[in-house]
C-alpha cells in the first residue's frame, strides 16, 4: 500500500504520467507518419509536463518556483526545435503553448475551464493540434479528427468523477452520467472509424484494440471511483494505440 502511495505521489500526482501518455499518443502518430525523431519527442514531453505543472500549482505557494522552471522548459524547447527543425515549427509550438495559458491561468478574467461544457472539447482541440499539427510538416486533418474525437472522449470521464466539485456545467450534472458515457462511446466509435479509413492497417488495428479498452473503462467510470481508476487507468488510454502496435510489430 505504501508502495503504492508513493507511486501515485511521484509518478501521477507530478504530472509525469500524464505528460508521458500524452507523448506516446503523439508517438504513435508520428510513427505513422515516418516523422519520429527524439527531439521532438523530447519537446512534446517537455511542452505537456510543463503545461501540467502550471495548471496544478499556479494557485499554490510553489507557483514561482513552477513559473521559473516553465521559463527554462520553454528555453529547451526553443532551443530543440531552432536546432533541429525551423521557425515554422517554434511559431506552432508558441501558438499551442498560448492555447494551453488560455485553458486555465490565473490573470484572465474567464479563461476556457470555466466556460461551460466547453472545457472537453479544448483539451481534445489542443491534443489534437499536437499531433496532427505540430510533428508534422503540413497539416493532416484525419489525425487531427481522430485525436480530437478520441482524447475528448477521455475527458469526459474525469467529468464524471469530478461532478460534486465542479464549479460550472459539465455534461455529466447536466445530462447525467449515463448519457455522457454515450457521447465518450460515440467519440470513440468516431475516432475508430476514421483510423480505420485513413491510418496504415497495423495502425489502425492498433487503434481498434485501443478502442475496445477505452470502452470498457468508459463503462466502468463512476463518481466513487477511486482517483487511481481516471488518473492512471483512463490516462493509459492515450498510450494504448503505441503499446498495441509495439506489441503487433514485435509478434
Amino acid at each position: 500500500m505504501n508502495f503504492l502511495k508513493i507511486l501515485k505521489k511521484t509518478v501521477i500526482d507530478s504530472q509525469i504520467y500524464v505528460s508521458a501518455m500524452g507523448t506516446l499518443f503523439a508517438v504513435f502518430f508520428m510513427k505513422e507518419q515516418e516523422t519520429f525523431r527524439y527531439p521532438t519527442v523530447l519537446l512534446i514531453f517537455i511542452t505537456y509536463f510543463s503545461g501540467y505543472l502550471y495548471t496544478k500549482y499556479q494557485y499554490t505557494k510553489h507557483f514561482l518556483k513552477i513559473l521559473a522552471l516553465n521559463a527554462v522548459a520553454g528555453i529547451i524547447c526553443a532551443f530543440l526545435i531552432i536546432h533541429n527543425h525551423n521557425e515554422i515549427r517554434l511559431l506552432k509550438w508558441f501558438i499551442i503553448v498560448v492555447l494551453g495559458l488560455l485553458y486555465n491561468s490565473f490573470f484572465l478574467d474567464v479563461y476556457i475551464r470555466k466556460i461551460p461544457l466547453l472545457k472537453v472539447f479544448y483539451v481534445g482541440l489542443v491534443w489534437a493540434l499536437v499531433n496532427s499539427w505540430l510533428t508534422l510538416p503540413e497539416f493532416s486533418l484525419p489525425i487531427f479528427l481522430v485525436s480530437f474525437f478520441f482524447i475528448t472522449a477521455l475527458v469526459l470521464p474525469f467529468d464524471i468523477r469530478d461532478m460534486n466539485s465542479d464549479t460550472v456545467q459539465t455534461f455529466p450534472k447536466l445530462i447525467g452520467v449515463q448519457n455522457t458515457k454515450y457521447i465518450a462511446y460515440l467519440l470513440v466509435f468516431v475516432s475508430i472509424i476514421i483510423a480505420i479509413f485513413n491510418l496504415k492497417f497495423i495502425y489502425a488495428a492498433a487503434f481498434f484494440l485501443s478502442g475496445i479498452i477505452t470502452y470498457f473503462l468508459i463503462y466502468f467510470s463512476e463518481n466513487k471511483r477511486d482517483d487511481a481508476y481516471f488518473s492512471f487507468g483512463i490516462e493509459t488510454c492515450s498510450a494504448l494505440p503505441f503499446l498495441f502496435l509495439l506489441i503487433m510489430e514485435y509478434f
